[in-house]
């Protein structure tokens, strides 16, 4: 048996609300949802866990932070210690007041980075990639849920016109 993509159109973000938590009611799988703008709750009715991205984010600055101590550590105690302002370098907990600061500056700059460059492996963006977007006028004004169905889909585009679509479009 083939596999069918209908693509449904909406012209309101609410409509296009009611009509996610219609389809997942009647236990259709929905692939994806194509919106102009973040649309408030969608997410949740569609299914979509928590990300787990706060996690790495977390980590990223802990390793951060290890490098800054690391660095700030050999660089002003063990290999070239100097005696900037009368401060004493013969420790590093002597000197960990003046090092506070570049200790939150990488401990930042590792996180932002890390994370920009995990999340576009993550969501598979990379330089020169063609777009995805079934239909232009998802980035401007349209709505577009992506359902993958592999029975008859007669009645899903039924559900589908009785929620408020637009246009339904059937791909093999």
């Amino acid at each position: 048996m083939s596999h069918k993509v209908i693509q449904a159109l909406f012209d309101d973000d609410d409509v296009l609300l009611s009509a996610v938590k219609d389809l997942r009611d009647a236990d259709y799988h929905i692939d994806e949802v194509f919106t102009p703008f973040p649309v408030h709750g969608l997410e949740k009715a569609v299914g979509i866990p928590n990300t787990r991205i706060a996690i790495t984010s977390f980590i990223y600055g802990v390793i951060g932070l290890s490098f800054a101590v690391w660095m700030m550590n050999y660089m002003m105690i063990q290999d070239w210690p100097m005696n900037i302002g009368g401060k004493p370098n013969f420790t590093f907990a002597e000197n960990m007041p003046s090092f506070v600061p570049i200790m939150f500056e990488l401990t930042v700059f590792f996180a932002a980075h890390l994370m920009v460059i995990t999340f576009y492996m993550r969501s598979k963006l990379w330089p020169f990639k063609e777009a995805e977007n079934p239909d232009v006028r998802t980035t401007d004004d349209h709505f577009m849920v992506e359902v993958f169905t592999k029975d008859d889909s007669s009645d899903l585009e039924t559900l589908l016109k009785k929620s408020g679509a637009k246009e339904i479009k059937t791909k093999a």
